[in-house]
């Protein structure tokens, strides 16, 4: 059974694919930095004539200008109450193409069916609001709460860019599986098949003495981001409002609290430091920088790897859902999107294009549409 699109719902059928992609590279804790051969072109870049970095560096600042406008600046910014109007219709038109996952819920159950649910959620922006001190990206106790139901229910798994032990320590529930640095630090449930697929798993336990898998493919670079984090902050510590996130395997240069005149400077600055790590590769989010290992990992292969660890993977009647706001979670979005098997939610209150299917405004209708899965659950059992 293919994939047809009728009223922008998908029809859902095919399997995942059942092993894992082989660029997946499995490390130890190493003595010293990684190899030129571990890395993913690796070759040292020549600096670009002055005419061309120009237009880079523009292309970059242009993308800083634009990162995730929220809706209430917007509406604050605009000079009347028409324009306000223009914004709301936009979003209308705009979800004719991603509708809402609330009004379509109708839908969704209809195609999940008896189907086993498996879902994906991020964090930032999507379980808590985007706030300007990432250190106070709480989520709140009724969405807590709404997480811990719905983790009753089906497996249930947080994806985000934010360390493992930091999204763990936000959200404080054993029932999830966490992966953090963008999927690059995974605690997830002891493999169902002996088949390893060739990647190599820590055996541990977490805080509850439950048996569960690390896995951590880009381990061999700890001690390069270690050092990377050290030489960034030394480099942005005059700017004002930049503040620096050591996620682990990915380091993260929050500019939302930095004049827009000091935007050029921050992005100077990072690529700088970055100049003589050809190992490390720098990705924009919602107003931060982050840099990470050049790999082939990122949130979708993270998705792979828990269905698969889950014995999810070769069944044809489960329906994974990702819920996410950020460009991260777009290759979680394209892996199901591909798989003509489940979906993603894109949580926004702006007009933006995406390979999710369905849209949520805001955390709060996250909440909803959470509650609404796990009533319907139990209606349905």
């Amino acid at each position: 059974m293919d994939l047809k699109t009728g009223l922008n719902s998908p029809v859902l059928a095919d399997h995942l694919p059942t092993a894992l992609p082989a660029a997946v590279m499995t490390f130890t804790t190493p003595t010293s930095f990684p190899s030129p051969g571990l890395c993913l072109n690796t070759t040292k870049k020549i600096p670009l004539p002055g005419k061309v970095e120009e237009v880079r560096a523009t292309g970059w600042l242009d993308l800083m200008m634009a990162s995730s406008p929220t809706r209430k600046r917007q509406i604050k910014d605009v000079v009347n109450d028409t324009q306000a109007d223009d914004l709301d219709l936009q979003y209308h038109n705009w979800m004719v193409d991603y509708p809402s996952a609330l009004t379509s819920f109708e839908t969704i159950t209809d195609l999940a069916g008896s189907k086993r649910l498996a879902l994906f959620l991020d964090y930032d922006g999507t379980l808590s609001p985007i706030v300007d001190n990432p250190a106070n990206a709480l989520m709140s106790d009724e969405m807590r709460a709404a997480v811990r139901h719905v983790a009753s229910l089906f497996p249930t798994a947080i994806i985000s860019g934010r360390s493992r032990d930091k999204v763990f320590d936000f959200v404080k529930l054993n029932e999830l599986y966490y992966a953090g640095s963008h999927g690059m630090d995974i605690m997830g449930p002891v493999r169902k098949t002996a088949d390893s697929n060739g990647v190599e798993c820590i055996r541990s336990t977490d805080s509850q003495g439950k048996e569960v898998n690390l896995f951590q493919p880009a381990s061999e670079f700890l001690p390069m981001i270690t050092e990377v984090y050290e030489k960034l902050d030394e480099s942005v510590k005059d700017i004002v409002g930049a503040r620096m996130e050591d996620n682990k395997f990915c380091v993260s240069v929050h500019y939302r609290n930095v004049a827009e005149e000091d935007y050029k400077k921050v992005f100077q600055r990072v690529t700088a430091v970055l100049e003589d790590y050809p190992c490390l590769r720098l990705t924009h989010g919602r107003k931060v920088f982050e840099v990470r290992p050049v790999i082939d990992w990122n949130k979708g292969k993270a998705v792979e790897f828990l269905l698969e660890s889950l014995g999810l993977n070769e069944s044809e009647d489960v329906l994974p859902i990702y819920v996410g706001d950020d460009r991260t979670d777009e290759d979680a979005f394209k892996v199901l999107k591909a798989s003509n098997r489940g979906f993603g939610i894109l949580v926004s209150s702006i007009p933006k294009e995406s390979d999710a299917f369905y849209s949520l405004r805001d955390p709060a209708e996250v909440m909803d549409f959470l509650r609404k899965l796990a009533a319907w659950k139990e209606q349905s059992t």
